[in-house]
């Protein structure tokens, strides 16, 4: 079994998917075979990870597809093999080992873990096979102890699997030394033993001016610092799998094309948009519930969903169909992924329940279609064309649904050879079940170009191996990686 070192944090989103990222890079540059692991993740930006022998794929989350391109590996389904998509407030989809397991409320998936960890166990051996180094993510934190009796993702999978943890604090939220010390005090014996020391993340200013800082957290729990990582613009180029993040992104930054995005209550694989913030003349606004599309938006761009009939009447409660409407009448363009795709249209149909107990929902009526939900799943990594611009594309799909219509006999591209998507008679409108549409540059500047601006000067998948590689080497400036790559086991 390869060694291995595990971060966790004192929180949700103190920046574990990035460090772990920039270490997995680090790591590959000083030539170890390195690979990612995260036993349980929660979220419904996700990914597909090929399955040997198999014409479909599996769904892991996005994070992890992010820390394998940073290992150089190809993704794996066993380096996220709990993955929870959430489709309500109360209740999550289950994916095991890149497969939909079920669904479960929140008390029901705690009593389904220990029964995962079998799963868990299984991929932790499966990613280990011919590595020197694993690092793994944990997630929310170990402080949650009321989750401990039966928890997979933190102390319980390090307990399990003997490996030691780095515990992660988020400075530039305040309340690191107590967030630190407090989860000391409050972890069971053998949880403390296997804390290796800490990092403090997220720095802005004189690092000089939290010396007292460290030495009070070593008073406090005795751990060793690895080191505290500076504020790094950087990161902000990779894709970001935690929604929290969201509320960050609402306000602009005044560029020559608003596309506005609304943040819906299930929204998914939001780091579609990423391509498109890298423009420089392009700013993208998540617009939050409670606040209208903005009226000086060129473009809407309806992302995916995990519930799409949920979505649809959120859409309406926020009044947002109203803003959509009246973004067309002025001549604006729309464009809609996968669940967005499917609002899109006239109808939305589940007979089968598969989403909720709302089977039916008027859809947006801005594409002559219609979409009926079905049992099958499609998960797929695709190569695709244009028909719009005749140029390639490659990306993913993860859906449920069929959608047939008037409009699809305007298709936006062929997948794999078969035609995919709707359009508007007058070309404004158009939606697809492809994620990863303007991740490529030719089409990106193509459709850009519509719309009056100048884009694709941006290679974005090298901008993304660019910020990988700075995250490495700030992260080797600032973190004893020595030590803390000496510490796994």
């Amino acid at each position: 079994m390869a060694r291995a070192i595990m971060l966790q944090g004192t929180g949700s989103d103190v920046g574990k998917t990035v460090l772990v990222a920039g270490l997995c890079r680090a790591a590959r540059k000083r030539g170890m075979v390195v690979r990612p692991f995260k036993p349980q993740n929660m979220s419904n930006n996700a990914a597909v990870a090929d399955i040997p022998g198999e014409t479909g794929g599996g769904e892991i989350g996005r994070a992890q597809w992010l820390q394998a391109i940073a290992c150089g590996a190809a993704p794996s389904i066993h380096m996220n093999p709990v993955l929870l998509k959430p489709q309500s407030d109360i209740g999550s989809q289950v994916v095991v080992q890149g497969r939909v397991f079920g669904e479960a409320r929140a008390r029901d998936y705690q009593l389904l873990k220990p029964k995962l960890m079998d799963a868990v166990l299984d991929s932790w051996t499966k990613v280990g096979e011919g590595a020197d180094l694993v690092i793994v993510e944990g997630a929310g934190s170990p402080a949650e102890i009321n989750l401990r009796p039966r928890d997979i993702a933190n102390m319980g999978f390090a307990t399990r699997a003997n490996v030691p943890v780095v515990l992660v604090g988020d400075i530039d939220r305040g309340g690191v030394i107590a967030s630190i010390a407090g989860t000391h005090l409050i972890l069971p014996e053998d949880d403390r033993k296997m804390i290796a020391g800490y990092i403090i993340n997220k720095f802005r200013g004189d690092v000089s001016l939290f010396d007292d800082g460290l030495k009070a957290i070593e008073r406090f729990t005795g751990w060793r610092s690895f080191g505290i990582v500076p504020w790094l613009k950087a990161a902000a180029l990779l894709p970001s799998e935690d929604s929290v993040i969201l509320e960050r992104l609402a306000a602009g930054r005044g560029r020559a094309l608003k596309i506005a995005v609304p943040m819906l209550s299930r929204i998914a694989n939001f780091d579609d948009l990423d391509p498109l913030k890298a423009e420089p003349q392009v700013e993208v606004v998540f617009v939050p519930p409670g606040k209208p599309l903005p009226a000086d938006a060129g473009l809407v761009v309806i992302p995916g969903s995990k519930s799409t009939i949920g979505d649809l009447l959120h859409f309406r409660e926020n009044g947002w169909d109203r803003d959509l409407a009246e973004h067309r009448r002025r001549g604006g363009h729309v464009v809609g992924i996968c669940g967005g795709y499917q609002m899109l249209g006239r109808v939305v149909r589940d007979p089968d329940g598969i989403e909720g107990s709302v089977t039916e929902a008027e859809g947006l009526g801005l594409l002559d279609i219609e979409t009926v939900m079905e049992p099958e799943k499609t998960v797929r990594n695709v190569a695709a064309r244009s028909l719009q611009f005749d140029v390639p594309l490659a990306g993913y799909e993860i859906h449920l649904g069929r959608t047939t219509g008037a409009d699809c006999l305007r298709p936006s591209a062929l997948i794999n050879g078969v035609e995919d998507g709707a359009m508007s008679a007058d070309g404004k409108v158009f939606g697809t079940y492809m994620h990863g549409i303007f991740s490529s540059d030719a089409f990106r500047a193509a459709y850009l170009e519509g719309l009056g601006i100048k884009g694709g000067t941006v290679d974005y998948r090298a901008e993304v191996e660019r910020a990988l590689d700075e995250l490495a080497a700030h992260l080797e400036r600032h973190l004893d990686c020595d030590a803390i790559f000496e510490a796994a086991r």
